[in-house]
């Protein structure tokens, strides 16, 4: 009855809610026979009501901290309502049980075990505890009787914690007056004698006689014992605690050994598991998430960013973890405010259905931003604390120059800012100099190789490639894959020729053709052209080279798009560091590389946790350069981000720079490599930025703003909105829903701000709201945020620019056409002689990547608004080949 009652409540959760099972783990250390028998029944029981049932199995070697980092795991799994550890724990090493069990979450302690369920057991908080499952099954056995407990005379034989003491609490709390005895109890016949109900569970076989029992009696048995038994295969039988052919001759109702409590106790663990499930739904909606948010504190002025952020106490970043749905073991965490996150999260997602995924671009800005990193983080705090929409924001995390130069920080602003900002703004969690040291690595390589096969024979080099180890040479992996690359197949190194030999130690550099650079995370003007080789030790091989910043680097580009370890690690061997004399690319694998890349990187590879002042989720991941790059955060962090948010939720990403960059670059690029399509574009436009294109004088970081842009001026920002309406027709052009945030500022007045929706909207904008977020939070964003919600619901026609299988300088020339306004584009001879290069190298087919001013649709930075009619010049192109673009340079100079 039991059994079938559970199974009906399963199905009705299962109506309401589609996907949803109660999830029951059953833990096990060993391998005991009579543990995988009782388990086997449990598993049964759960398959025929339709509970989830996860069986782990520890070996009987596992330690104390083995199986607590298995419960921990188990606590922390949304998808596991009931966890039971079965006992006893079949171990070589020394488990504290009592430890054990009370690590298991009380929540979750469907078997009643844990201190927490026990004590509220003890003070009569029925309705707030698990029972352990046999008492809880004698008492439904008792209740099917219809014998009323209440008044009657109870005795309780046995006092374990399993049984006998929760037995006592039991009835004792459904108003009978219970005796317990044991094995001191010098008058046990007496006391049985008296009982209305008897509960025996001493472990002692037939300790209770038939003449003992009150005649009418209610007795249950929970013992299990063997006793010999010439009659059986075996040589014994099962008998009970309680002498059953003679107590059932004056007991009203008597539950048999085998058969009675035992399955009854099963069937109580489904009840609990199913129970604790109901709870789960009650308290937590499936998809949407528990999350604690932070009331803000407004206060006018605002003060300064830093105020702002170090007035707020962050939640512990495990407590953000635990709120989205990630599992303990998923979590890395880097100190109380940051954490990362282990792909292993992304595996475990995999059947979830994506979030809805928006992109926050802009016009094009003056040099002083206009507030898209405030705008990413103003929108999820207001589609999160004020709408509850499960959101994540995904941003790049800041390069260490233009924090400490005149741009600052890239947290956001005012009170829409991911904290703690000084953590954000700095080290983080060490990616970026991770990347600094991998960088470097090969920088070293390409010129320590170049240096040995000047100085070294081919014999000399091969020992050294392929030393010997107790007198065996082996290829290494990479090895083979470089002989497969020349076309050699052998895989014993004894039996190259001496051509063999020589086409395989030398990569023969041009050193004139090495495009890798030396990387530092600072701008360090110095550093920008230099003599490398200049110690006596280089034997006069000396070269120029230079110092980039390290965002700039193509490992940052590669650890963007990347979508896991090993898609990165290939990425890594594919990248060019100079062709050599034959003009063919030598690779960071033909340098024998990528494995060591591969170790350093491998945990900058995992996203950063973070929240937002309103205690939203943030990804904090990559930040390659919006020029030379594509300028967006990391695939695996959207990745991971659209699985937790659920199909409901939202995920907000920037792209850097004006949309004719960033946004063009996301879509185009990163877009095409993720296979993830966007819902929305959000365009951040600002009166300033507006009146500047509408020919208003220049604005420069650090000057105050001429007068132009602190008076109301509707003709010179009417004339300005050719810019705002280009970067509308831009984003429109892939066929994505566009609504525009105007970010007001205080010298912003209404006639202005009207005026920019008004144009907004006729430029196509499917809507266009004016945000205060910057002084009021999530708050001043909601607005947005609703507008975002709707444009999500419309069809997203999502289509990429260009075909990548077109020539080289057709996607040029579409990107320069119909993204800046250009007539043509002009290929001065360097590169002309690039797309011939790298359409030979096999390179032709990869997507473009723009390296253009920001300051405006063209490449000269002093044409604003939405020029036409000019021809774009490209002076050169290079290759990130391993992050799988080609970077045309654009003007002349």
């Amino acid at each position: 009855q039991v059994r079938e009652r559970l199974k009906q409540q399963v199905v009705e959760m299962r109506e309401k809610f589609p996907g949803f099972r109660p999830g029951l783990a059953i833990l096990q250390v060993g391998n005991r026979d009579d543990s995988n028998l009782y388990i086997n029944m449990k598993l049964k029981a759960a398959a025929e009501i339709g509970i989830s049932a996860n069986h782990i199995k520890l070996p009987n070697t596992a330690t104390e901290a083995d199986v607590l980092k298995c419960i921990a795991s188990l606590n922390g799994d949304p998808a596991v309502h009931g966890f039971i550890v079965q006992l006893p724990l079949d171990s070589d090493k020394p488990i504290n049980t009592e430890k054990i069990t009370n690590a298991v979450a009380p929540e979750k302690d469907v078997d009643g075990l844990s201190s927490i369920n026990a004590g509220k057991l003890s003070r009569g908080d029925l309705g707030d505890c698990f029972i352990p499952c046999t008492p809880k099954g004698c008492m439904e056995l008792i209740r099917q009787t219809g014998i009323q407990v209440a008044g009657k005379r109870a005795v309780v034989v046995g006092r374990s914690k399993i049984v006998g003491a929760p037995m006592h609490d039991l009835l004792l709390w459904n108003h009978a007056t219970v005796t317990t005895c044991h094995s001191k109890t010098s008058t046990l016949a007496d006391e049985v004698g008296k009982a209305d109900i008897l509960v025996v569970a001493a472990g002692k076989a037939e300790m209770v006689k038939g003449e003992w029992i009150k005649p009418g009696a209610i007795v249950i048995d929970c013992g299990i014992n063997h006793v010999p038994d010439s009659t059986k295969a075996s040589g014994k039988r099962v008998v009970g605690d309680v002498a059953y052919s003679t107590a059932k001759e004056k007991a009203s109702y008597i539950t048999p050994v085998p058969g009675g409590v035992g399955p009854m106790t099963v069937a109580m663990l489904m009840q609990s598991t199913v129970e604790s499930a109901q709870r789960f739904l009650e308290k937590f909606q499936p998809g949407k998430w528990n999350i604690q948010y932070n009331q803000l504190t407004l206060k006018m002025p605002v003060p300064s960013d830093i105020e702002i952020s170090q007035s707020y106490i962050p939640k512990p970043i495990d407590q953000v973890a635990r709120e989205v749905g990630l599992l303990p073991d998923e979590v890395e965490l880097y100190g109380q405010t940051k954490a990362k996150v282990h792909l292993s999260a992304l595996k475990r997602l995999k059947n979830q259905p994506d979030g809805k995924y928006i992109v926050v671009t802009g016009i094009t800005p003056t040099p002083l931003g206009e507030g898209k990193s405030t705008t990413t983080v103003g929108l999820v705090q207001a589609l999160g604390a004020h709408l509850h929409q499960n959101v994540f924001a995904c941003v790049r995390q800041p390069s260490q120059g233009p924090t400490f130069g005149i741009k600052g920080g890239a947290a956001g602003g005012g009170y829409c800012q991911v904290i703690p900002m000084e953590e954000f703004n700095l080290h983080l969690t060490g990616d970026i100099h991770a990347i600094t040291a991998a960088n470097n690595l090969v920088a070293a390589a390409v010129d320590a190789r170049i240096f040995h096969e000047l100085t070294q024979t081919d014999q000399a080099l091969y020992k050294r490639l392929v030393p010997s180890d107790n007198g065996v040479r082996k290829f290494s992996d990479i090895q083979i894959r470089r002989l497969q690359k020349l076309g050699i197949n052998k895989t014993d190194p004894m039996a190259l020729t001496k051509e063999e030999v020589n086409l395989f130690v030398r990569l023969d550099i041009d050193p004139g053709t090495i495009t890798w650079q030396r990387v530092l995370d600072t701008n360090d003007r110095f550093l920008r052209k230099i003599t490398i080789g200049q110690s006596p030790t280089e034997q006069g091989f000396s070269r120029t080279a230079q110092f980039d910043i390290t965002v700039s680097s193509e490992i940052m580009a590669v650890l963007a798009l990347s979508d896991g370890l090993d898609d990165m690690k290939k990425r890594l061997g594919r990248m060019v560091v100079a062709s050599n004399k034959k003009g063919e690319p030598v690779t960071t694998d033909d340098l024998g590389v990528t494995g060591a890349l591969a170790v350093l990187m491998k945990d900058a590879v995992k996203p950063n946790l973070m929240q937002t002042l309103e205690g939203t989720p943030v990804f904090v991941h990559a930040g390659p350069f919006a020029n030379i790059a594509h300028g967006n955060s990391s695939v695996l962090a959207d990745k991971i981000a659209l699985k937790l948010v659920g199909k409901d939720g939202f995920v907000v990403t920037e792209a850097g720079f004006g949309a004719d960059i960033g946004m063009e670059k996301f879509f185009n690029i990163k877009c095409r490599y993720s296979g993830l399509r966007p819902h929305v574009v959000v365009l951040v436009a600002t009166v300033r930025a507006l009146k500047m294109h509408g020919g208003g004088p220049a604005v420069t970081a650090g000057v105050p703003l001429p007068k132009e842009y602190m008076e109301e001026n509707l003709q010179l920002l009417a004339k300005g909105c050719s810019n705002l309406n280009k970067q509308i027709q831009n984003a429109r052009m892939f066929g994505v829903p566009v609504v525009v945030a105007v970010n007001a500022f205080k010298t912003d007045t209404k006639a202005e701000m009207a005026l920019v929706v008004q144009q907004a909207k006729e430029a196509g904008a499917f809507d266009a709201v004016v945000c205060t977020h910057w002084a009021e939070g999530g708050k001043g964003a909601v607005a947005l945020a609703q507008a975002v919600q709707r444009a999500s619901q419309t069809p997203s026609n999502f289509r990429f620019l260009y075909d990548v299988k077109l020539p080289v300088i057709d996607k040029i020339r579409i990107i320069a056409q119909q993204i800046y306004g250009a007539s043509d584009i002009e290929l001065l001879p360097e590169a002309q002689e690039k797309v011939a290069l790298y359409t030979k190298q096999g390179f032709g087919n990869l997507p473009i990547c723009m390296a253009k001013t920001h300051l405006s649709l063209s490449h000269d930075p002093e044409q604003k608004g939405a020029p036409t009619g000019f021809i774009l010049p490209i002076r050169d192109i290079r290759a990130s080949v391993g992050a799988g673009f080609l970077y045309p340079l654009v003007g002349t100079v």
